[in-house]
């Protein structure tokens, strides 16, 4: 069996519930035995400035944290959260052992899935990046984001409640209102939960009456197969 190195703390609830999936995931493969794994748990709020402020110094921050999972016996390693893959290719460069990706396990449930419009939600920085527009691009998906006013709801109630745990009906409300327009005004057919907490505020397979992609869950099952490979 192999052993996988998860980058946790981005945040804790994540990284827990990251956690607990990946137990069940296998115990539904294989009940007589339990997967490898170790976690380096990293500081959320160091890579949210490294994100705003330093590029370079947060693929440095990250591969430190490879490094550490690979001298802990790891056989593959994947980050817990979605904004940080900003620096993935840096990162899977340098990286002494393969990385699972977020970003191209959602993508290539997408295509799967058959869909060519998404709207896709998660911080301010997740957002506003090319990372999923270029990967889903690839395939033929594109994809919308919501308004900068919407943007800003949405990253300020991450950074300043889902982070710390906090989810709220009010807010989850607020989120679906958000999805239910762009649904009716920019005419997307899926809505990417591209935040690990949103899909702890969303965790519905379906969002507005649209398939939601929960990125968490899908990098769990692209973990637990990496695990039984």
């Amino acid at each position: 069996m192999a052993t996988a190195g998860l980058i946790g703390g981005l945040g804790p609830d994540t990284t827990v519930y990251y956690y607990r999936q990946i137990l069940a995931a296998w115990h539904s493969h294989d009940p007589a035995t339990a997967p490898h794994l170790v976690i380096d748990s990293i500081d959320v709020n160091k890579i949210f400035q490294l994100v705003e402020f330093n590029r370079p110094a947060l693929a440095d921050y990250l591969s430190a944290s490879v490094d550490r999972l690979a001298r802990a016996g790891a056989d593959f390693a994947a980050i817990t959260a979605n904004m940080p893959h900003l620096a993935f290719s840096d990162v899977a460069a340098r990286s002494p052992i393969p990385l699972v990706s977020i970003i191209v396990t959602c993508a290539e449930a997408a295509e799967a899935h058959g869909v060519v419009r998404l709207a896709l939600l998660g911080t301010r920085f997740t957002m506003e990046a090319p990372m999923y527009p270029d990967e889903l691009g690839r395939r033929g998906i594109q994809v919308v984001t919501p308004s900068e006013r919407e943007r800003a709801f949405i990253h300020d109630h991450y950074v300043g409640e889902l982070l710390k745990g906090k989810f709220r009906p009010e807010v989850r409300q607020r989120v679906e209102t958000i999805v239910a327009r762009l649904r009716d005004e920019e005419s997307i057919d899926g809505v990417i939960l591209g935040g690990t907490e949103l899909a702890l505020l969303l965790p519905s397979a379906i969002v507005a009456e649209l398939p939601a992609f929960n990125t968490m869950a899908l990098h769990v099952d692209a973990i637990v197969k990496r695990l039984g490979a």
